[in-house]
């Protein structure tokens, strides 16, 4: 059996440091919304849009895109469940609501690019959920009936549970 040459011997204490130095860096934090908060936020945009005589489903995503809460409303279409959901996905995404996206869109600022991107969808309705400055997650509403419904359903909802958000 041969020595390791220096080539070999560089790319395994490399492969150590960088084994130890991931460790060393410990646990990453992060924050999300509660379950209760998320429920809450649902039924509160799905109730703020039946109010107005519109049928939506509401989709809180936590950072890591995963699903926290969903409240399909009264009437809402079925395809309203996954729109909601790929509404906030892009929003927690980007880090930005959708309906920014939207008219950035309408100047060119946006690649081409985003339409190969799984579970993205440039369409009012996402919006996301922050604690200062700091992105939680975001809220996905799907269903209204034209403008952008969508965006006011889940900024409305956003509005009454703020004081929560600290």
């Amino acid at each position: 059996m041969r020595a390791p040459n220096k080539l070999q011997m560089s790319i395994a204490v490399g492969a150590v440091l960088a084994a130890s130095s991931a460790s060393a860096q410990g646990l990453v934090k992060t924050s999300r919304l509660s379950a209760a908060l998320a429920n809450q936020l649902v039924a509160t945009a799905v109730d703020v849009c039946a109010r107005q005589n519109q049928q939506v489903t509401a989709v809180v995503l936590d950072t890591s895109g995963v699903n926290q809460a969903m409240l399909r409303g009264d009437g809402a279409g079925i395809n309203t469940i996954e729109t909601a959901h790929y509404k906030a996905f892009t929003a927690v995404g980007f880090q930005t609501d959708t309906i920014d996206l939207v008219e950035q869109a309408k100047g060119g600022r946006v690649s081409s690019a985003l339409a190969k991107v799984p579970n993205l969808l440039l369409a009012q309705g996402g919006v996301v959920i922050k604690a200062g400055n700091v992105v939680n997650g975001a809220i996905g509403v799907s269903g209204g009936k034209g403008g952008d419904i969508d965006t006011q359903c889940a900024r409305a909802a956003l509005d009454k549970i703020k004081d929560q958000l600290q």
